[in-house]
């Protein structure tokens, strides 16, 4: 078989693996409000814990991490293939959890299998950008602020740690801060919530009010 059409067709095999939704199948079967219409309406990890606690966020998080983890073995180790297919495969899977073909499109922010194609295209930036993240989020208590610290230094980090995974690393990071634009709105504002902060409740209207 060509390697262009092997290539290929490990593009569409990260891209379809990627659209399957784990935040979404997780609450299905475990009873659970759906997290694109429940609490901050992103089916990710975050929200799955504040709908169902840890034990269902955990499974979350392994899920889309494995989104990430899998396509990125398969044509780093398993097909061989140059280090630009292997982040393709990694971005394809990253774009696939972001918008799923599977569930109407209506994806997560990429956080968790970012994470996870980072950890398997070099495993040192991948423990970094963690390390960044548990940094800023530690400081704060604000997950959003985390991940958008991560992520603006991630290609940083990649420039000087894995050069050869630098645009793909690049692309994957300024989606991802793109998908966070109401958090970085929110944060300017100061309205993002910290970790375990209930949101305030708006005073009700009276009865005569117009």
């Amino acid at each position: 078989m060509p390697p262009e059409l092997i290539a290929t067709g490990t593009l569409i095999f990260a891209y379809l693996l990627g659209s399957v939704s784990t935040a979404v199948i997780v609450c299905q079967l475990l009873g659970l409000p759906d997290p694109r219409t429940e609490g901050s309406h992103n089916p990710g990890a975050t929200n799955v814990l504040r709908l169902g606690g840890k034990g269902p966020a955990m499974l979350t998080l392994l899920g889309d991490m494995l989104k990430g983890v899998v396509p990125v073995l398969i044509a780093k180790h398993g097909l061989h293939l140059p280090p630009a297919w292997a982040a393709a495969a990694g971005f394809a899977a990253f774009l696939g959890h972001l918008f799923p073909v599977f569930f109407r499109f209506e994806g997560g922010k990429g956080v968790a299998t970012a994470l996870g194609i980072l950890l398997v295209l070099y495993w040192p930036l991948g423990l970094a950008v963690i390390a960044l993240w548990v940094i800023a989020f530690g400081a704060s208590r604000i997950s959003s602020l985390g991940s958008i610290a991560a992520f603006v230094a991630a290609p940083f980090v990649c420039a000087y740690m894995a050069p050869d995974y630098l645009v793909g690393v690049s692309l994957m990071s300024l989606v991802l801060l793109g998908r966070h634009h109401g958090n970085i709105r929110a944060l300017i504002r100061g309205e993002e919530r910290r970790f375990g902060q209930k949101k305030v409740p708006t005073e009700p209207e009276s009865p005569g009010a117009p």
